[in-house]
């Protein structure tokens, strides 16, 4: 890997991580359940960033979405279908977010209608 690169997948990493910790944060203000941070979900060891596990909800940050970044390449997004599939069989809801989603309050207030019974979930 190029020093380019390399640089280029440490700021991706950094981002992300500044992502969900502003969602964390967010959960936080608003007094919700506080969530399982990269909770392991199944024997595959798949982990949700995010997991009400009273519930079975789970968000999914997803990163680079806007730079094609590596979960939209064709061989890490088939991966993620299939975690996202053998989620739904399993009975989770995950939701997936974007960074401009959690920014403008979109990925909060999807969570806070997953966590309510709008959502057709209780908590």
């Amino acid at each position: 890997m190029s020093v380019r690169a390399h640089h280029a997948k440490d700021d991706a990493v950094k981002n992300l991580s500044e992502l969900e910790n502003s969602l964390a944060l967010q959960i936080r203000a608003l007094k919700l359940p506080v969530p399982e941070r990269e909770y392991r979900f199944c024997e595959r060891r798949w982990r949700f960033d995010f997991a009400f596990i009273a519930n079975s909800t789970a968000v999914e940050v997803e990163g680079g979405s806007w730079v094609y970044g590596a979960h939209q390449r064709p061989q890490k997004f088939r991966k993620d279908c299939e975690k996202y599939n053998e989620a739904a069989l399993l009975g989770w809801l995950v939701l997936r977010v974007t960074g401009d989603m959690i920014e403008d309050g979109t990925a909060i207030e999807l969570l806070k209608r997953a966590l309510t019974s709008e959502g057709g979930n209780t908590v």
